[in-house]
């Protein structure tokens, strides 16, 4: 869906003979998100439902923002960018994560249509933007040297966490470099520095591929992750095809991550989605999913941690299960930047996967209706 800005155009001729063809550009934006009412099993220890205003206040498809974003023309077909976003909870007015402001992207860089795009500071892996394309129901079919993304707050974001680094699915102290060729071939590749004295500690390299080709796009990544000295890998591929109004989306994730003394953590998952979008103002979206665990330590918590990120218990010792998550939507669209929406997931776990979030319970219902808009 195609955002509105509001847009303040500066001219910069004036400024002097050296300026004299350039223009600049600030965009201010945003989005809010919010789920009501929400119904969720299993919510406590107790094993009882909890109704609501989302999941804790956290909205169901897409984390509440606004950012301001800038562009100037320094010739040569050449454009230096900027974009500033942060996140918010529209159910309690709070921040989304306190004491960072822009939460979301702290960024600038340069643009040219020969080499790319080239940024720096706090942005999503291009693990993520890359994996967008088939990595649920709700994502841009084609991509883009864009930032892209999974789904905010339900049973099936973990899975997001593959095309994580160290500090979650955004760097800290990144670079990105992305570009999209005339012939359709997507490439990107990003590193985020540690900040230590040692080069390689906390940082991350990742490399992603793919091409589009009008009905079918594919894509595909590799990750390397050195968290507190284990290294973690991550491999990818997927893609999309649009049959008329029904697009279908699978993919297929491999981690493999290093335990010290416990050994190699294995992991294998894979998502299947379709979008149904006739027209008129509604689509519809489908989607399942599996995580599968092999030789997993838990955290501290006694839950399975998220890939790359996840903070393991030596002491746990090892386990192996799978987590699999159903999940449903309805889009009724308003105007071209407003939505109201049905949605809900089931999930359940097998053999040794837990997540905190069931309180010992082997499956979760959610379900929720709510509210989009952009500006």
């Amino acid at each position: 869906m195609k955002k509105k800005y509001l847009t303040v155009a500066i001219a910069a001729g004036a400024l002097g003979a050296t300026a004299a063809h350039a223009q600049s550009s600030v965009q201010l934006y945003g989005l809010m998100d919010l789920s009501f009412p929400s119904y969720r099993t299993h919510a406590d220890a107790n094993g009882n439902h909890a109704v609501g205003m989302g999941n804790d206040g956290e909205p169901w498809f897409s984390g509440s923002r606004w950012g301001v974003k800038g562009a100037e023309d320094i010739g040569g077909g050449s454009k230096i960018i900027f974009r500033l976003e942060s996140e918010y909870v529209v159910a309690n007015g709070q921040m989304e994560d306190p004491n960072q402001i822009f939460d979301r992207d702290a960024w600038v860089g340069i643009q040219n249509d020969t080499f790319g795009k080239f940024t720096a500071g706090f942005q999503n892996t291009i693990a993520r933007d890359a994996a967008a394309i088939y990595g649920d129901a709700y994502g841009s079919p084609r991509l883009s040297t864009n930032e892209g993304g999974f789904t905010n707050s339900n049973n099936f974001k973990q899975m997001i966490f593959y095309a994580a680094g160290p500090t979650g699915t955004r760097y800290n102290n990144g670079l990105a470099w992305k570009k999209l060729f005339g012939n359709g071939i997507y490439a990107s590749a990003g590193y985020a520095f540690g900040n230590s004295t040692s080069f390689g500690s906390n940082s991350t390299y990742q490399v992603a591929l793919g091409y589009n080709s009008g009905p079918f796009n594919v894509a595909g990544f590799y990750g390397h992750v050195n968290r507190d000295g284990f290294t973690n890998q991550s491999y990818s591929v997927g893609g999309n095809y649009t049959f008329g109004i029904l697009r279908a989306n699978a993919g297929y994730f491999r981690y493999l991550g290093n335990q010290g003394a416990l050994g190699q953590r294995q992991d294998n998952a894979w998502t299947v989605s379709l979008k149904l979008s006739p027209k008129g103002p509604l689509d519809y979206e489908l989607g399942y999913q599996q995580m599968r665990v092999h030789n997993a330590a838990y955290d501290s918590g006694g839950d399975i941690p998220n890939a790359n990120v996840g903070v393991f218990d030596p002491t746990s010792g090892l386990h192996n299960g799978y987590k699999e998550t159903l999940y449903w939507s309805t889009f009724y669209h308003l105007s071209k930047r407003t939505e109201l929406y049905l949605a809900g997931d089931y999930m359940k776990l097998h053999g040794g996967y837990t997540v905190g979030t069931t309180f010992g319970s082997t499956n979760q219902l959610e379900l929720t209706t709510g509210v989009r808009t952009r500006f």
